[in-house]
């Protein structure tokens, strides 16, 4: 699972924009909430992952940014073998340096 419950966030500045990425620890999972600008709640996915692939599930649809919330959640559940709730808040679509910039960030959180 993960390594220690608690809560930590961090900003991630990518060329002109902010965001603000929360990671919420569990023994059981985690809830990562990434906002840019102001701190809202976005699109959100739960995932689970017991076995090979995780199961997911879209409780918010995303208007931009659907692949970048899967991958995230079914990252984080399939890494640390438990329950991924992901909330992402952006004023734009994001760009690939800009998504992976963003998920390494959310990752470092994640296994601290």
């Amino acid at each position: 699972m993960t390594a220690t419950p608690g809560f930590s966030k961090k900003t991630v500045d990518v060329n002109t924009r902010h965001f603000l990425v929360k990671v919420l620890k569990f023994e059981n999972g985690n809830f990562v909430s990434v906002s840019e600008g102001s701190e809202r709640l976005g699109s959100m996915v739960v995932s689970l992952s017991t076995g090979p692939t995780p199961v997911t599930t879209t409780v918010i649809p995303a208007r931009t940014e659907s692949i970048f919330l899967k991958l995230t959640e079914e990252r984080i559940s399939t890494s640390t073998r438990g329950i991924a709730i992901v909330s992402t808040y952006v004023q734009r679509e994001l760009e690939p340096e800009t998504a992976k910039t963003l998920m390494t960030a959310i990752m470092e959180l994640i296994q601290t």
